[in-house]
């Protein structure tokens, strides 16, 4: 599946599940509890333990029409590499590094950074970005995509942190493509309720649906 494919996948899901553990065991737990809540688009931060043999498996274990599976918290260019080489589809960094994403464009990985201001945005934009992660999140509220959007327009944007089920909504209305949602979506993981992760994953994408059904 080629780079447009993938970004288009992850834009018409809406949502990236941000999967942080403190095992493998526990993060592939998540991914199946995502998927079954039809969450696909996957991102298994660089913090979980052997997270690029985790990579692999998930390759493995789930076709490309069933995940779209990439990689997070990489710090820099030989991280996104390792990534790739183990299965990831994209790759997304908490800020903007342009080692990290000349290597993405090098090898055609579509590759998120992080950004916190306009200026940020634009420089990432320039090195070739594919969509913005604008992280943190909850510094900001909605509000920083519809100012990110008024002198840049055709800015994708992605935000991540501080977004929950209940607030999903205001920042797809705001303007964002899509967006990354941790705790809020994987919190159950914590008490070993997996079926709690599903029925999130389910109401985040019922709220992104209707969001984007009251904008037409």
């Amino acid at each position: 599946m080629d780079k447009e494919q993938i970004l288009t996948k992850i834009q018409e899901c809406g949502i990236v599940a941000v999967v942080r553990a403190e095992s493998t065991d526990t993060a592939e737990r998540i991914v199946d509890a995502c998927i079954e809540g039809g969450v696909a688009a996957i991102e298994l931060t660089f913090t979980v333990p052997h997270a690029d043999k985790l990579i692999d498996h998930l390759a493995s274990k789930y076709t490309p029409e069933e995940i779209i599976l990439g990689a997070g918290t990489v710090m820099d260019a030989p991280t996104a590499r390792i990534a790739m080489l183990s299965g990831a589809q994209y790759i997304v960094s908490p800020y903007f590094d342009p080692e990290t994403v000349r290597m993405c464009n090098r090898y055609r990985t579509a590759v998120m950074p992080g950004v916190m201001s306009v200026r940020e945005a634009v420089m990432a934009m320039e090195a070739g970005a594919d969509i913005l992660k604008v992280f943190p999140g909850d510094l900001f509220g909605p509000k920083i995509i519809k100012d990110i959007r008024g002198p840049i327009p055709y800015a994708k944007m992605m935000p991540t942190g501080g977004v929950n089920a209940d607030n999903v909504g205001e920042w797809i209305k705001a303007g964002a493509v899509a967006v990354g949602a941790g705790s809020s979506l994987t919190a159950g993981a914590k008490t070993g309720d997996y079926a709690l992760i599903t029925a999130t994953a389910r109401k985040f994408r019922e709220n992104i649906i209707s969001a984007r059904e009251a904008l037409k």
